[in-house]
């Protein structure tokens, strides 16, 4: 897992691929229609989305195993709890398809975050993550864009 701040992404050697997403992260806003996005084919898109921030027991630990998520808030915040795959239980086998598996939560997590604008969070197949985490005691409307890169493409 990488968490920095999006004015430091040329930090990371990871190709043009990374680049390409990277000029497409600088043209958008909170304003964008929450779609998904292509970016280069099937290979490299994005997702706006927006939905209401949830206690533990409601989101899930998931993991990809094809794509990497790049994760960035528009509006709002929320937590982003990260655990690495391999002391982490899994709940749900890999599905080829959506090219997830989901794991069982625990309530301590090894690193939690905090998901604001002007932060990205990259999250690669050894990365269980759990978004959409409530930043405070109530829940808040946010809007993000994911990012979802083949990991070939980063070199990894």
């Amino acid at each position: 897992m990488i968490f920095d701040e999006i004015k430091y992404w040329n930090k990371y050697p990871y190709g043009a691929a990374w680049e390409k997403i990277f000029v497409f992260l600088r043209e958008i806003d909170a304003r964008m229609e929450e779609k998904e996005y292509p970016i280069q084919g099937k290979d490299v898109f994005a997702r706006v989305m927006s939905y209401d921030t949830r206690p533990p027991g409601e989101a899930k630990l998931e993991a990809h195993r094809v794509y990497a998520d790049i994760q960035i808030m528009l509006a709002g915040t929320e937590i982003m709890e990260w655990f690495p795959t391999d002391s982490a239980s899994v709940t749900t086998p890999y599905k080829e398809e959506k090219d997830v598996l989901f794991f069982q939560h625990t309530p301590d997590a090894p690193c939690r975050i905090l998901a604001r604008p002007g932060l990205f969070a990259l999250f690669l197949p050894q990365d269980a993550h759990m978004p959409q985490l409530m930043a405070g005691s109530t829940p808040e409307r946010i809007k993000k864009v994911v990012v979802k890169v083949r990991c070939d493409l980063l070199g990894l």
